[in-house]
């Protein structure tokens, strides 16, 4: 007989009162406790995640009738079966991905295509982030910033919903065509909606838009509805790394699982972008790529494990 996993459902590292020597603002709102780390001029703020229980993968009856083409269905094969993930411990997360900003001020360049400080870096390959990770942890102790796993991530994103979206489910009118998205993500059919930027990519052919917009790309961080934890972007904008790899999935319970992690993995990314089709912006998408490639749709954002 399987025992139900231990889950401290109290504990936070603020609930002493004592902040963290790398803590630059700290507090609690009606999304839960935060706390923020200052590099320079920037300050990115944690959103602290609790530990709990959710359903990973998708319903069948989100993604049925999508697929259309062998890639696509091999796509939605990812997403089942759906199966119950327990998070036993807490993290931090950011409450947006890394912006150019705060990758500028530690990496002292910018490889975005789309750039803008309060845009979220974008082109950086899943090794340029750990280098990033070693060079900010290097500068302010004890912040021991990493990526989450896949399955943090999706519980980070769901919030505590099993819907297809954290703000409810998702009719899909066309490729680029889902109102639920609009008001939580920037995706391909909103995503050039007042775009400003002289760079951009070249939309006017992108069918079924929700929006008919000739210039898209990414944008400015914050700008959409967060979910009930008070995180921005997890869908939409960019696709953000995991630490780990594609896991098959099965219908077992599985607790704090970890994908694929020796060197030649590949690994996952997950949200949707600022580029995609409706379906890919859902809680339960994912796709894995090499750790070496380098995408203007692909970004992350950084998590602080509990120890």
């Amino acid at each position: 007989m399987q025992t139900t996993p231990f889950i401290d459902t109290a504990w936070h590292p603020l609930a002493s009162g004592n902040p963290p020597a790398w803590a630059s603002e700290w507090g609690q709102d009606e999304h839960g406790v935060f706390v923020a780390f200052t590099f320079g001029a920037v300050t990115q703020r944690l959103r602290w995640i609790p530990p709990g229980r959710f359903m990973m993968g998708s319903l069948e009856e989100e993604t049925r009738g999508l697929a259309k083409e062998s890639y696509e269905e091999e796509w939605f094969k990812r997403e089942h079966p759906r199966h119950t993930v327990y998070i036993t411990k807490g993290f931090w997360l950011a409450g947006t991905p890394c912006t150019q900003a705060l990758w500028e001020a530690v990496m002292h360049s910018n490889p975005s295509r789309f750039k803008s400080p309060r845009r979220p870096v974008e082109q950086v390959s899943w090794n340029d982030v750990q280098t990033f990770l070693q060079r900010i942890n290097a500068e302010i102790p004890g912040l021991d910033l990493v990526l989450p796993t896949e399955a943090q991530w999706e519980h980070a994103c769901r919030a505590g919903t099993d819907t297809a979206l954290y703000s409810g489910p998702i009719e899909i009118l066309g490729e680029r065509n889902a109102p639920a998205l609009d008001p939580i993500a920037w995706y391909g059919g909103n995503s050039g909606v007042g775009y400003e930027l002289d760079e951009f990519s070249d939309s006017s052919s992108w069918p079924q838009m929700q929006y008919l917009n000739p210039k898209s790309g990414t944008r400015e961080v914050g700008k959409k509805h967060y979910n009930s934890w008070g995180l921005h972007d997890m869908l939409g904008n960019v696709w953000e790394w995991c630490a780990d790899g594609l896991r098959v999935y099965t219908e077992d319970t599985q607790i704090d699982p970890v994908g694929p992690v020796d060197a030649g993995a590949d690994r996952v990314l997950r949200g949707g972008s600022w580029r995609d089709f409706a379906w890919y912006c859902r809680s339960a998408s994912r796709f894995g790529s090499p750790s070496v490639n380098r995408d203007y749709y692909a970004g992350f954002r950084c998590a602080r494990v509990q120890a």
